[in-house]
């Protein structure tokens, strides 16, 4: 008897800690990815698929969101982690970036659904060492840890830009989102850095909703397309992407989307843009 009683106490503290401790913090210090410049020496870069998931800092006691949201992961997920900051993705597999966001936004201390995802270490933002050193380092601290939910993405080398091309066919033939190039004598930079790069077929960028306009047609009391506003200042109009229920229950007004275009125009506005999702951290 008194030993469930001291188990209860002990889930209810866990549960208590859990649910205050997911709030607002600050902004994690992260490292932003520039786009992709052609003409690279790609053998200075390290290389390796761009996760399809959700951003995550952990500070050595909580996972926190790009934006500061803590994310209420279960305290078997993170018992084992280390002490020392991670930057990596929450990821279940490819294509599955839906579903790893429903799980996380979960406020439940205990969400069994947990146990699908893994968090995806590619960076070591305390450590002083450059980026190839910093790849060792994490080699190692997964090895050395017991935890079934913490691994590293893989890096690898590559010698010219066709072996690039070739890869990053590959990665999108078998469902993947694009790579990562990251220079191996880098250090860590909590800003947008050149040194770190994303390669994609197409670019993607976000822009804050700031007015819903009706369609016609067969959108008929529907959305047609939204007003959006980049963090650049520049206004157009996003009028393909959406689902049906989407098009029902628009992107909230204020709320920020991310969308996909191909280049620019001379006025700075994106060609073909196409709505892909709304951030929720």
């Amino acid at each position: 008897m008194k030993t469930s009683v001291i188990y209860l106490l002990l889930y209810l503290f866990i549960s208590t800690f859990y649910t205050t401790s997911a709030m607002a913090t600050e902004r994690p210090p992260l490292q932003l990815a520039s786009v992709y410049r052609q003409g690279v020496d790609v053998k200075s870069y390290w290389v390796s698929e761009k996760l399809d998931g959700v951003r995550a800092y952990w500070n050595g006691h909580q996972l926190i969101s790009r934006q500061g949201h803590v994310f209420v992961a279960p305290y078997w997920f993170t018992d084992l982690f280390p002490a020392e900051p991670l930057d990596g993705e929450l990821w279940i597999a490819r294509g599955q970036f839906e579903a790893v966001s429903g799980i996380v936004r979960q406020k439940r201390t205990n969400n069994p659904a947990w146990r699908k995802v893994k968090f995806m270490i590619f960076d070591l933002p305390d450590a002083k060492g450059v980026f190839s050193e910093r790849i060792r380092q994490m080699q190692t601290l997964v090895e050395q840890n017991n935890s079934p939910y913490l691994m590293m993405v893989e890096q690898l080398r590559l010698h010219n830009q066709r072996q690039l091309t070739d890869l990053l066919d590959i990665v999108i033939a078998q469902g993947g989102e694009g790579l990562m190039l990251h220079r191996g004598t880098a250090r860590y930079q909590a800003s947008r850095s050149q040194d770190l790069m994303k390669l994609k077929r197409h670019l993607d960028a976000e822009a804050r909703v700031m007015k819903h306009l009706p369609g016609k047609g067969k959108f008929k009391n529907k959305l047609g397309s939204l007003l959006v506003k980049t963090d650049d200042g520049v206004t157009f109009r996003i009028g393909i992407g959406f689902s049906d229920l989407q098009r029902e229950n628009p992107p909230p007004i204020g709320s920020t989307i991310t969308f996909k275009y191909y280049g620019k125009t001379v006025n700075n506005v994106p060609r073909f843009a196409s709505f892909v999702r709304v951030r929720r951290y």
